[in-house]
């Protein structure tokens, strides 16, 4: 516990070190122990503004689901495409308010941030009480289809993956 509070990200510690180093394109032994030095020290000097992460419960359906995000933005992206060169008096935009099961505050950020990665949809606010997130999609045909989209397709894979559950 000790080497938590000196060292409280190691893997953080270790990129930043390797990053120092592809960044100033010189492997000198000075440049190892400044990576080193600033790799222990940003870590530790922003400790205090790291939230904890939930605890991963499943992380090869996390893996999956990462998988699915990819394939899901070159889709968007296609579909995106062809509406916008499309006629754009066929747009049906709509700002539609899903509601949440996730309570974790690191869950609900990779929702909104999935929601605002995939093209023709952006995560717009969530509500104080964080039970309500307001999203804009470029074209809605059924409001309540794509609520049910984004739980099924977003949220219930993060729920499966950050909450212990005896499945």
């Amino acid at each position: 516990m000790r080497a938590r509070r000196w060292l409280p990200h190691p893997l953080l510690s270790v990129s930043l070190m390797l990053v120092w180093l592809l960044l100033i394109n010189d492997f000198s032994i000075g440049h190892w122990i400044l990576g080193a030095f600033l790799g222990w020290t940003i870590p530790l000097l922003t400790q205090l503004f790291w939230i904890n992460p939930p605890r991963v419960y499943k992380p090869i359906k996390l893996c999956l689901f990462l998988l699915r995000i990819l394939l899901d933005i070159v889709t968007a992206n296609l579909q995106v495409a062809k509406l916008i060169l499309g006629s754009t008096a066929k747009l049906r935009p709509a700002f539609v308010e899903v509601p949440m099961l996730l309570e974790d505050e690191l869950a609900l950020t990779m929702l909104a941030s999935i929601i605002s990665l995939t093209p023709g949809t952006v995560s717009a606010d969530l509500s104080d009480d964080r039970k309500i997130l307001l999203v804009h999609s470029l074209d809605v045909a059924d409001t309540d289809a794509l609520v049910v989209e984004i739980k099924q397709r977003y949220e219930a894979p993060l729920l499966e993956v950050f909450t212990c559950s005896p499945t």
